[in-house]
């Protein structure tokens, strides 16, 4: 039977549920009908080709010229073109894709949409009574499924996918069909990382803007530039690399939970943020020397300090200790931490009030954030001063490419021999 395949290997529950449909072959019938159906859409679904990738976007220009005939917009919106095209080259770093080359295949896809969109406005310019009488809204509807097909197509094309001919979709002409072919087919990749940057001139920098003093996000800034946005001692390291590197700085913000799999995916250059050298990191990533040596120590409110002068006297019933996701802090304290209760906390930025008000007791993280921490606010103090727990260093992490690990190693060093990086630990832990 047909659709016996598809349930097999199921649970219990869905072999009973088969055992009922087959007392009733009709509906049973239209049962299976439906599962092969979701199971093709499915298979589909998952492997849509780049030329079906760069159909289904531009068959969305006859609701995008819908839209702009409805509302009198212009066809052509030059500064929106530069937006599309500027974000596809960024996302198009990911994949290594050439900036020149992959820059150009954006342009001829704009150019391609221009087209469709003209087709369609002469049409109806010639024939009203097939004028559109409604459209979906460009901004909620129609952009954001142009984005999702233009980062899956990006990601077809760094798959080394091709594009062939002919493009079915009403209003592309044979010859704007042949240079969009072409110039996907001829986009070229970065045989390195260190090639990437200098050629591309963009460095890409992954920081979490929840750790002060090393990278901090303001989000209720006034001033919308990622420059006055981010602020610590990687932001200002960050703005020196790109400036060695004549490049343009990108912030890219990442998380701890989330920071090894964002560089595996290549959405950063370098991840700059008080990230910690260790074994673990290392096995996917290569890390540049280290700027700062410490460890983890823990932070009280200055009223319990005789409370807490151990991690004995920490790891007991009734002690609240707080942690935030993903990084060292978490690992420390799910090793170490086994008797008292532990809540973990998303938000980094606000994790140390949670100690001030009392609804927590005790963190423990580096010990550079908990001398920063007890001067910002006068409530906390440091529960072990001048002690650690542990010894880590703080280094800059790299996808692992050994030019680019030695050009930043190189560009770091000197950043310490010239005093540049003592200066910016004494400029922002006061």
């Amino acid at each position: 039977m047909l659709c016996l395949p598809i349930y097999q290997n199921q649970p219990a529950t869905m072999m009973t549920k088969l055992n009922t449909l087959m007392a009733d072959p009709l509906k049973l019938a239209k049962t299976c009908c439906v599962a092969v159906l979701l199971l093709l859409t499915t298979s589909i679904a998952q492997a849509q080709s780049l030329d079906e990738l760069v159909t289904a976007r531009l068959s969305q220009m006859k609701d995008v010229a819908a839209y702009k005939w409805i509302n009198n917009r212009a066809i052509e919106d030059l500064e929106r073109e530069k937006v599309v095209i500027d974000n596809a080259v960024n996302v198009g770093l990911s994949y290594q894709l050439e900036t020149r080359s992959y820059g150009n295949f954006f342009k001829e896809q704009i150019s391609a949409a221009k087209e469709i969109q003209r087709y369609w406005f002469a049409l109806w310019s010639l024939e009203p009574k097939l004028a559109p009488a409604s459209a979906p809204n460009l901004v909620d509807d129609i952009r954001p499924e142009l984005i999702r097909l233009g980062n899956e197509i990006t990601k077809a094309l760094g798959q080394k996918s091709t594009l062939s001919r002919p493009l079915s979709v009403e209003g592309l002409s044979l010859q704007t069909q042949k240079r969009l072919v072409d110039a996907a087919n001829n986009i070229e990749t970065y045989q390195s990382k260190m090639r990437q940057v200098l050629a591309s001139r963009k460095l890409r920098v992954g920081t979490t803007g929840d750790y002060k003093p090393f990278s901090f996000l303001h989000p209720e800034s006034s001033d919308n530039t990622q420059s006055n946005q981010f602020t610590g001692i990687d932001i200002e390291l960050a703005k020196d690399l790109a400036a060695s590197l004549d490049a343009e700085l990108i912030l890219v913000q990442t998380s701890w939970p989330t920071l090894m799999q964002d560089l595996a995916d290549g959405k950063f250059d370098i991840g700059m943020s008080g990230i910690s050298r260790n074994l673990n990191r290392q096995r996917t990533s290569f890390f540049s020397i280290p700027y700062h040596v410490g460890g983890k120590t823990p932070i009280i409110r200055c009223s319990d300090a005789e409370k807490y002068q151990t991690l004995a006297d920490i790891n007991r019933g009734g002690v609240r200790v707080i942690v935030n996701p993903g990084g060292t802090n978490f690992n420390f304290v799910k090793t170490k931490i086994t008797h008292a209760s532990v809540q973990i906390f998303d938000d980094n930025t606000k994790i140390f009030d949670e100690i001030a008000n009392n609804t927590a007791d005790v963190m423990i993280t580096d010990d550079i954030e908990v001398t920063l921490q007890s001067n910002l606010n006068p409530a906390l103090c440091p529960a072990m001063p001048e002690k650690t727990l542990t010894y880590s260093e703080k280094g800059y992490m790299l996808p692992q490419d050994t030019q680019w690990q030695g050009y930043v190693n190189l560009w770091l060093a000197q950043r310490i021999g010239d005093g540049t990086v003592d200066g910016l630990f004494a400029d922002f832990t006061q």
